[in-house]
């Protein structure tokens, strides 16, 4: 068996247990799951669209951040952990499809990999401690970061790297560190894709081998900090996680089998414009939230 093949039977293995997991969970709380908030039809008609246009990049961590609060989906505290568990079983489709695609050094992957899930499991018990309004400021600020990064992307600002499809020495050793960091923002609810895209492209890799190194290291680290916050009550949206389980998958399929061939150049424009306003917006209402509480303790 080969590296590529060991690493797929993995992917398979890790997302089977969070899928175990959560169906799990389902069925302890099938009482109250289609009780919580959200339209069904809406669900099952956005899930698929957010997880499309996640296949080219464009960070699910972030429109659905955008849009979740505005929709009144979920509350600020879940937010981080539905972001988690809502995209561990579409992630992995598309890490199925990117590792075998692309051309990537298995050693960088498989480090990227490693440290990011080490990030990922570490975090999650404290960031379920973070209060709300906190949890507000930080995903506000991983929103401005993904609309710059995506602009910077858009306009062709971030380094054209140097064609390598793997690291070594201090190079790896620098992309390790970062992939810890953004496991650990995973779970806070700042997306990992853009950062790794900037670290990627900023150590001299070839810009393709961003897509197998988001993929792969989200579609471990993702089910392992999913399976932390599913043990936490209440941590997380069981309705839109089922939802984006099903059907996000089609949007995955979709985009796979147009990989290379959509211009998203005018969408891309239109997605950074929501989630420039929403992380606007969510961070007044956190400075908003502050002056209440002066004005009370006054």
């Amino acid at each position: 068996m080969t590296i590529v093949q060991i690493i797929l039977v993995l992917v398979v293995i890790v997302n089977g247990m969070f899928a175990i997991s959560f169906v799990r969970d389902l069925v302890k709380h099938k009482g109250t799951v289609m009780k919580e908030p959200g339209n069904p039809i809406l669900l099952a008609i956005m899930s698929p669209i957010i997880f499309f246009f996640s296949t080219f990049g464009i960070s699910d961590f972030a429109v659905a951040s955008a849009l979740y609060p505005k929709l009144k989906l979920t509350d600020a505290k879940k937010l981080p952990g539905t972001l988690n568990t809502q995209c561990a079983i579409p992630v992995a489709f598309m890490a199925l499809f990117f590792i075998t695609a692309v051309n990537v050094g298995y050693v960088t992957l498989a480090v990227a990999i490693t440290t990011q899930i080490i990030g990922s499991y570490v975090s999650p018990r404290f960031v379920v401690k973070l209060p709300a309004k906190k949890i507000k400021f930080l995903i506000s600020i991983g929103l401005f970061i993904a609309s710059v990064m995506i602009t910077f992307r858009l306009i062709g600002f971030m380094p054209s790297g140097e064609n390598m499809y793997y690291l070594t020495g201090w190079r790896l050793a620098v992309l390790a560190v970062a992939m810890f960091v953004f496991g650990a923002l995973n779970n806070m609810g700042i997306g990992s894709y853009s950062l790794t895209m900037v670290a990627v492209y900023a150590l001299g890799l070839s810009p393709a081998v961003a897509f197998p190194i988001m993929m792969g290291a989200c579609t471990f680290s993702v089910p392992v900090g999913g399976m932390q916050f599913i043990k936490f009550d209440n941590s997380y949206s069981r309705k839109i996680t089922l939802f984006t389980s099903t059907f996000g998958i089609l949007g995955v399929l979709l985009a796979t089998q147009l990989y290379g061939q959509l211009n998203l150049e005018m969408l891309t424009v239109a997605v950074i414009i929501v989630i420039f306003y929403s992380a606007v917006t969510m961070l007044m209402s956190v400075f908003k939230e502050e002056k209440e509480v002066v004005a009370t303790e006054v």
